[in-house]
Parts: structure tokens; C-alpha cells; sequence
């Protein structure tokens, strides 16, 4: 047994079917996406039915289309006839046989392959006030009746379309890697000797929720006493399109109160857990793509198409004393999922 996502078109002459919302991108490939949409050919009028599976960014509300321009733009698309059937998706898979029992001999089988250079689903966080659909990289599924399959003349009611979002996602690997290591030292005014420091993290990557270990070295060499450190997680996230904006946003800091005296050294471990729930009032975040709020987190990946997002430990030591570390968070798979590598460093319509 599966759960089946169904959407019907107003006049109820097509209605698409998915076994599920979201595929995997394994980086050398992505999970194929297949369904199956239920034709009335009763319905139709001579016209034909198209599946089309489409890319976009988001990059404006729907309430600010004042003058009939469109916050929206394809970053790729792909349609396929689906009735009167062509013989292209002849065979069909596991999925799609199961559907087919379900839905009968109206049944027509569908199928994309996604190319490997897209990005994956991600939005950017509105504000609690915010109306409309939320800026970001999404993936839609779209069955519709028409005449063509890409006329721009041809008017397509509302009625005659049915579409489904889907999110294109990514999990840990299994075997993760060592952390990183940054240090500097900085020497100030009136000392003729510095202060190092030292920060590490103890693996690469670390699930969501889970609190995160960031050990500090310090070496006082000055004749001044540090009374605090203080860590902070920042999301910078860079969003391109006709140019390029770069937002910074903190989304955990803690202090930790911890005298280090002159001519001393110090060592100790500390925790800190950056949280979506923690974060929900703050507009603009990097999220994963949205189809559920329970299935949503702060994200970040090395590289998508339009939104680069990166995530940076700042370790702060007389408020100028700083290292910076790179982090990755993300979800462990599921059981039965294939894990994949993730493109680096990384912080869920």
C-alpha cells in the first residue's frame, strides 16, 4: 500500500495521479518522475491532453502584479502528449502499474527525467504578514487540454488544467567526514604579544535538530582577561536573477560566559542547535521547499541555479577576535532511500 496524491481539473475531465511528492537527486542522477493522469475523452472536444513537469523562480508575491507582469520565471520545462497516446511511454513502471489498477483504462501513463544541473526545491521565508506564494525555486507538475502544447495564442482555461507541486530533495550521505578547523591569531593595541584561536567541528555534516559540538582552542598571550564567547550561526544567501542580492541572517547565537586570564590557555567544547521553529517570525530564510511545515527546515546547499545559500560559525572573542567555519545541514535518509554526497558546504509548495 502507498499514499496517492490526486488532483482533478474544475470540469473533471482529467485528473492527475502521483505515488509520491519527492524525488531524490542523487547528483550523477535524479529519481524519474513518473504518474499517471485520468482522461474522459467525453471532455475533450477534439483537443488533445498534455502533462508538462516545469522548473521555475519565484521571485515576486502574486499581490504585486499591478500591471499584468508575472513574478515568475522558467528555468525549465518539459511536456509531453499524453492523449491520444503516442507509444512514447510504452513501458511502464512499478509505480505507474500501480496506479494504472487504481485509476483503470482511462489511465495514461507519464514520465520526465530531470536533468542533473537543476536546483533543488528551496523558498525563501515570508514575512508573518506576507501574502501569496513564497519566492524561491519550485517544481510543478501540470496536466491541462488544449489544442497545441505550447501556443501562445491559445488561451487554456482553469478549469481544463490540474497541477501537482513536487519537491526535488536531497539526503546525507551515509559516511560523513571530519569537521572543519579554522584559527587566527590577533594581536591589539599596548601588547606585544597575541591572542590565538582556535575553533573545530567534530564531522561535516549534521542532521537537523541535532545540536552541534564546536570545540574552541584558546592561547591568551595578552595581559587583558576574556570574559565571553560567543557563537553565532549566520545564513547569507545570495539570490540571482537579473542581478545579485546577498542577505545575511542570523538564525541561532548564544553567549557563554568564560574567563580566560592573561598568559593563560583554555579548551572546551560547546553546543549550540540552530532551529527552523526558532526562526519562523524572520522573512527572507533559506528553506527547504515547502509542502508540509512539518517537513520543513532551514537549509543549505554549495550550489543551485538562482538562490546560493552558505552558513558560517563566527567565534568571537573581544568582539574583533573571529573565525569562521563552514557547516552543512541536512536530513539523513529515510529507510530505503539511497544517500547521496552533498555538494559541499550546506543549512524545507
Amino acid at each position: 500500500l502507498f499514499r496517492v496524491f490526486k488532483k482533478t481539473s474544475g470540469n473533471g475531465h482529467i485528473a492527475l495521479y502521483l505515488g509520491k511528492r519527492d524525488f531524490v537527486d542523487n547528483v550523477d542522477s535524479v529519481e524519474v518522475v513518473d504518474g499517471v493522469i485520468k482522461v474522459d475523452p467525453s471532455g475533450l472536444d477534439g483537443r488533445k491532453v498534455y502533462v508538462y513537469l516545469a522548473c521555475a523562480f519565484r521571485y515576486g508575491s502574486d499581490d504585486l502584479d499591478v500591471i499584468g507582469l508575472s513574478f515568475r520565471r522558467d528555468i525549465w520545462i518539459q511536456r509531453v502528449q499524453v492523449y491520444p497516446p503516442t507509444g512514447a511511454n510504452a513501458t511502464k513502471s512499478p509505480m505507474q502499474e500501480s496506479l494504472m489498477k487504481k485509476v483503470g483504462e482511462q489511465g495514461c501513463p507519464f514520465s520526465f527525467q530531470l536533468p542533473t544541473n537543476l536546483p533543488c526545491s528551496v523558498a525563501l521565508q515570508p514575512g508573518p504578514n506576507d501574502s501569496g506564494k513564497a519566492c524561491g525555486v519550485d517544481f510543478e507538475v501540470k496536466g491541462y487540454i488544449a489544442n497545441a502544447a505550447d501556443n501562445a495564442d491559445e488561451v487554456i482555461e482553469k478549469k481544463d488544467t490540474c497541477r501537482l507541486m513536487i519537491r526535488k530533495i536531497q539526503f546525507a550521505p551515509a559516511n560523513n567526514k571530519p569537521g572543519p578547523k579554522a584559527e587566527i591569531s590577533k594581536q591589539f593595541m599596548m601588547t606585544d604579544k597575541p591572542v590565538h584561536l582556535e575553533a573545530s567541528l567534530e564531522k561535516e555534516i549534521y542532521y537537523h535538530g541535532d545540536p552541534i559540538t564546536v570545540k574552541v582552542k584558546i592561547n591568551n598571550e595578552t595581559s587583558k582577561v576574556v570574559k565571553k564567547i560567543k557563537i553565532t550561526v549566520e545564513q547569507l544567501t545570495s539570490v540571482v536573477l537579473y542581478s545579485s542580492d546577498t542577505y545575511t541572517k542570523p538564525v541561532c547565537s548564544e553567549e557563554f560566559a568564560e574567563t580566560i586570564n592573561a598568559n593563560s590557555t583554555f579548551e572546551k567544547s560547546f553546543q549550540i542547535t540552530p532551529l527552523l521553529a526558532n526562526n519562523k517570525e524572520k522573512r527572507g530564510l533559506s528553506v527547504d521547499g515547502r509542502l508540509k511545515d512539518e517537513d520543513t527546515h532551514l537549509t543549505l546547499q554549495k550550489k543551485i541555479l538562482y538562490i546560493f545559500k552558505n552558513l558560517t560559525f563566527f567565534i568571537i572573542i573581544f568582539s574583533d577576535v573571529t573565525v569562521e567555519l563552514p557547516l552543512t545541514l541536512m536530513s539523513p535518509k529515510p529507510a530505503g532511500q539511497c544517500s547521496i554526497f552533498a555538494y559541499n558546504s550546506n543549512l524545507n509548495t
